[in-house]
């Protein structure tokens, strides 16, 4: 069994029907601003899939968002994931690869393995591909939804979270679990769902804004150090929040 001292800051009466686990503003407001960020990254890369140019984003994410062949932009994503911050923790990196060409070669390209049935909806694809993702090996549970989110935001596939797949031994579940009040995994969707529809921010943004808020260590994925959340969003946030 693990144990997990997570910094907490202190209780000052502080109470939402949203953030049940939080007794604490400050906790609250650490939160919103990770939403926050975590909601302007996606907004960016949209931007780069819109040809927009911007400044101050990852060469790689103009190089995956860039027109062209579908299964050259997928390894480019995989790759840029692979060398992430949350990429690959343990295991051996050349079976994840190995095992990860083997998946896609029995659908006949990457482009096929993703894209799966024409007849599915974005948030269908994203479930689909994130379960049959967890028989490679080495592909543990933020990887895989780190790629999915860089693919679908990014254009090359339709692909949305509909879900945020909480479960096992990562940041983003124990965080959820400490500011949702509830380990039963049914209800931390619901619970997550409603927080970012009360924020008004895509649930895939609670991906990487529950690994933040859990570790306390903004991870910018290539975005300068100092980028901070668009301040109009993290009004919002702080309202919904009753910050």
């Amino acid at each position: 069994m693990r144990v997990r001292h997570l910094a907490r800051g202190a209780e000052d009466g502080y109470r939402s029907p949203l953030l049940p686990g939080l007794k604490s503003s400050e906790d609250a407001e650490r939160l919103a601003e990770e939403i926050t960020f975590a909601t302007t990254r996606l907004w960016l890369m949209e931007q780069v899939a819109a040809g927009a140019t911007v400044e101050s984003v990852p060469g790689a994410w103009r190089e995956i968002a860039a027109p062209g062949e579908l299964d050259a932009r997928t390894l480019a994503a995989f790759q840029h994931v692979l060398d992430g911050p949350r990429g690959l923790k343990s295991g051996n990196r050349d079976d994840a690869i190995a095992g990860f060409e083997a998946w896609a070669a029995r659908t006949g390209s990457y482009a096929q393995a993703f894209t799966g049935e024409t007849s599915w909806t974005p948030e269908r694809r994203f479930e689909r591909i994130f379960e049959r993702l967890g028989g490679v090996r080495g592909l543990d549970r933020d990887t895989r939804y780190e790629l999915l989110t860089l693919l679908g935001r990014l254009g090359v596939y339709e692909l949305r979270g509909g879900k945020l797949f909480l479960s096992g031994e990562n940041e983003a579940t124990w965080a959820a679990k400490r500011a949702l009040g509830i380990g039963d995994p049914l209800l931390l969707e619901r619970r997550a769902a409603e927080l970012a529809q009360a924020c008004g921010m895509p649930l895939e943004a609670l991906d990487l804004a529950l690994h933040n808020w859990g570790s306390g260590d903004r991870i910018t994925d290539g975005l300068p150090d100092d980028a901070g959340p668009d301040q109009g969003l993290l009004e919002q946030a702080q309202d919904a929040l009753g910050l």
